[in-house]
């Protein structure tokens, strides 16, 4: 079984994070999508809504499965048996990031991570650029699936 890893703060999940996820199923037999906790990170959303925003999303794909986690995305792999870690890139100052970060997580694992380019539609979407957004009152919901509604 291909099980991928896509790991995040999804805070919240966006439109460009929906596409990866979309396009992780035709390549993997499962996509865990963990949401990493930081307790040095303040959130705008709770642990709860992003793990629900993300699960009704996928509510009706049975190969998306949602879970939180601390520590080392790859220890985290290593538990669940996931031989892939799944990145979306947007643009060049992505690659060069999380090229580094894969490049260690190969070091220390056989962890492959396989990169997604994100749809030229999407590509401009971050959750910093929806959490400002929704902080000035402005419309978020052409950026996130209908799964991110506000109370």
């Amino acid at each position: 079984m291909k099980k991928a890893v896509f790991p995040g703060s999804f805070d919240p999940i966006t439109l460009g994070h929906y596409d990866i996820i979309k396009r992780g199923i035709s390549l993997f037999d499962e996509v865990v999508v963990a949401i990493g906790v930081n307790a040095d990170k303040k959130y705008m959303f709770s642990l709860e809504d992003r793990k629900r925003f993300i699960e009704e999303a996928f509510k009706d794909e049975p190969k998306v499965k949602v879970i939180t986690y601390e520590g080392l995305t790859i220890d985290l792999c290593k538990r669940l048996k996931a031989d892939f870690i799944l990145r979306g890139l947007r643009n060049p100052a992505d690659f060069e990031f999380e090229k580094a970060i894969a490049h260690t997580n190969r070091t220390l694992s056989k962890i492959e991570t396989i990169f997604l380019l994100t749809a030229a539609s999407t590509s401009f979407i971050s959750s910093s650029i929806v959490r400002d957004v929704i902080r000035n009152g402005g419309d978020y919901r052409r950026l996130v699936p209908d799964s991110v509604m506000l109370k």
